[in-house]
């Protein structure tokens, strides 16, 4: 019997995300560069580039987790423990292995190693995952049965794990995509539970983690969420008290550790090439993601983290493993680690053929797995057993690229079709991936830094482009550390040495710690850290893609940030001077958002009264606290995301330029009374293709008013 293929999501569901939303203050980038001692490196050998790099050492997106780089595996799978398995996951440093595969979790009992209704293949069972797992040195995460399960099973599972085998199984996810058990309408996720709504998962949730903590207490428990501007967000079932993220979180936000998340560009006729261009919403929906759970959480929102524990172009086994996907799976893996998830977990390890297509003049399988399975679809076969396909290649990539422990910097391309991500090495190297998605071109790649002096060293390049059977080192010398040449369609690594006396490495002053949100008002916030050592003094810089300025600086480990735009988001991470000037390496960042001013002389309530995925109804009030009367009024906003528009509207005048929106008073609207004696209301049908995030500020006639 051939291995299922993951179910295919309903028809009708989309996926989607956003933009970015940050205010960047000024401040003196001569005070930095004054401090780093050298000024960013000038490109040189230009005349014939035609895609430009900027990469900013001191502009840090987080630090590479063990677990950074995963697989999903699943028991209907015989080749899942397969010893060259191990080897090749070793080999491209994958450090998470998922069992026992997406929605077959919720159907099966690890004890008796059973999934009723489904089919389990010989040799699959849990011990024999784990000989792989700890072969390959990976990191189990491990999916509790909640659709046909209990928390005692679970709690029982964690004991042979833990206690019995000393396995130190450390992540354990409640479910697999329960939001997909018929609640919203449609169904492919098994639960046996009579009340399948959000707040009984929650409520399970609760008690899955009271049981397995009281067995072993380091466990980390994770939540299933949708991913904001994926179906079903936004869609409220009947009697809910808001759509599933809205109703879990806020009741299981002090019991979890992390939140489960799946990303799939699009549907069965999705092609890599236009997930690549979707790739580009995904930082958008994490960091939704993150805003949700800081809502939910509140102080303890630092404490829990994100997995996207699925990943891949499409859900039904069209046109997957072709060397698009190869680039899709090196730009998606980085993307997603850079924007705060500690691991992306392919879907799969192997899957199975499906539609057989041409791409790029080979033959695609169809497969959904990153090593070929050996199935057939008719008399098409695929490879041996084990054959890696190009997404396998593309997450290997992603291991020149970086190890745990190493810190993700911002990188700045000014290409469309030509990726870039950069990592700053612990020994202080820095590496730069760059993904040429045009299949016809190559792209010749001007390089420039910000904190980073290479020395005069021919930089080490890795090569994945057609012609090539695996990792390929070049040795032909012609890249420089101002300018490379990306062949089409490949991946390219280059890793640099610092010049001698620059860098991180040459500061006495250790890395600070991540600056934590302790307070804000409309204008200020207020950020703390933990020390470094042999560190004089802190610089807080604000980044704006790959570009920072100073915002702060202090020889504490506290800082007031001043002068802040009510309702703006911003993004920082602190770096430490030691005695002669020379600055660490970046703390990881972290985002906050001012709130707006409780004293204001107006007051806006925005409520979203209905939604359904891609398009939503909201209500605006208003109200003016001033001592005298407003005839004739605007309301300004501007919307957090791309792909947020108002359709139509009521009781008002609409008017939208980019993300802007203007709403003006209908001719003949009375006067607003002072001191809030009367409110006006209007209304609107909006669309979002993304993550539909409410607006921070609302001005009337100008004037930033209380938000509530």
């Amino acid at each position: 019997m051939s291995p299922p293929h993951r179910p295919v999501r309903p028809a009708g569901t989309t996926f989607r995300p956003l933009a970015r939303c940050a205010a960047v203050l000024t401040a003196s980038l001569a005070l930095l560069v004054s401090l780093v001692g050298v000024a960013p490196a000038a490109p040189q050998d230009t005349d014939d580039a035609d895609v430009g790099v900027t990469v900013n050492a001191q502009a840090a997106l987080g630090t590479l987790s063990g677990t950074a780089r995963g697989v999903n595996t699943a028991i209907w799978d015989s080749h899942m423990n397969d010893p060259e398995v191990v080897d090749l996951m070793k080999a491209a440093d994958v450090g998470a292995m998922r069992y026992p595969g997406g929605s077959y979790a919720d159907i099966y009992h690890w004890e008796t190693h059973t999934a009723p209704g489904g089919y389990v293949a010989p040799g699959t069972g849990f011990d024999s995952f784990m000989a792989t797992a700890r072969a390959a040195g990976t990191q189990p995460i491990l999916i509790a049965n909640y659709g046909s399960g209990t928390p005692e099973e679970a709690a029982g599972w964690v004991r042979y794990a833990n206690v019995t085998k000393g396995y130190d199984a450390k992540y354990w996810e409640i479910g697999n995509e329960i939001y997909g058990n018929g609640h919203y309408g449609s169904g492919w996720e098994h639960d046996d539970h009579e009340d399948k709504s959000p707040r009984e998962y929650a409520r399970q949730v609760r008690a899955y983690a009271a049981a397995m903590k009281a067995v072993d207490p380091t466990v980390k428990i994770g939540a299933v969420l949708t991913t904001p501007g994926e179906w079903p967000d936004g869609v409220v079932g009947t009697g809910d008290s808001g759509d599933w993220n809205h109703a879990v979180l806020p009741e299981v936000a002090d019991v979890i550790d992390f939140v489960s998340v799946h990303w799939y560009a699009g549907g069965a006729d999705t092609t890599a090439e236009s997930a690549m261009a979707r790739l580009a919403k995904l930082p958008g929906e994490l960091r939704e993601v993150r805003s949700q759970i800081d809502r939910a959480a509140g102080p303890k929102s630092p404490d829990i983290t994100i997995a996207l524990t699925e990943i891949n172009t499409n859900t039904g086994g069209a046109r997957l493993t072709a060397r698009p996907n190869g680039l899709f799976a090196a730009d998606a893996v980085m993307t997603a680690l850079e924007n705060g998830v500690f691991t992306v977990d392919w879907w799969n390890t192997h899957n199975g053929a499906g539609q057989i297509t041409t791409v790029d003049g080979e033959t695609d399988y169809g497969d959904m797995g990153m090593l070929s399975s050996g199935a057939c679809t008719g008399e098409v076969c695929e490879p041996a057993p084990n054959t890696p396909f190009h997404p396998y290649y593309g997450m290997k990539m992603t291991s020149e690229l970086g190890t745990a422990g190493d810190t993700m910097i911002a990188a700045e391309s000014t290409a469309q079709d030509v990726s870039a991500h950069a990592v700053l090495r612990r020994d202080g190297r820095l590496s730069i991936m760059l993904v040429n998605k045009d299949p016809d071109t190559s792209r010749t790649v001007d390089l420039d830094y910000a904190g980073f002096t290479p020395s005069a060293a021919v930089p080490e390049v890795n090569r994945y482009a057609r012609g090539d059977s695996d990792i390929t080192e070049v040795t032909d010398g012609e890249a420089t550390a101002s300018q490379v040449t990306v062949p089409p369609y490949a991946l390219l690594t280059v890793t640099l040495e610092p010049r001698a006396g620059t860098g991180p490495g040459a500061s006495a002053a250790g890395t600070p710690g991540t600056p934590r949100f302790d307070s804000a008002t409309a204008t200020t916030a207020r950020l703390s850290w933990a020390g470094a050592a042999a560190a004089t003094r802190y610089l807080v810089q604000e980044r704006d893609g790959a570009h920072t300025r100073v915002v702060g600086e202090t020889t504490g480990t506290s800082v007031t940030l001043q002068n802040l735009p009510p309702g703006s988001t911003h993004t920082v991470n602190v770096l430490a001077a030691d005695a002669s000037g020379r600055l660490s390496a970046p703390s990881s960042p972290l985002t906050f958002t001012t709130s707006t001013p409780s004293d204001a002389a107006c007051a806006v309530t925005y409520h979203r009264d209905t939604s359904w995925g891609n398009g939503f109804v909201a209500t605006v009030n208003i109200r003016n606290l001033s001592d005298t009367p407003i005839t004739g009024w605007t309301v300004d906003w501007d919307w957090p995301t791309d792909g947020q528009s108002v359709a139509s509207g009521w009781n008002a005048t609409f008017h939208q330029t980019g993300s802007h929106v203007r709403v003006t008073a209908s001719d003949g609207a009375g006067p607003l009374a002072p001191e809030g004696g009367s409110t006006s209301s209007f209304g609107f049908v909006g669309a979002n293709d993304g993550p539909n995030s409410d607006p921070t500020v609302f001005r009337l006639n100008g004037t930033v008013c209380s938000s509530g």
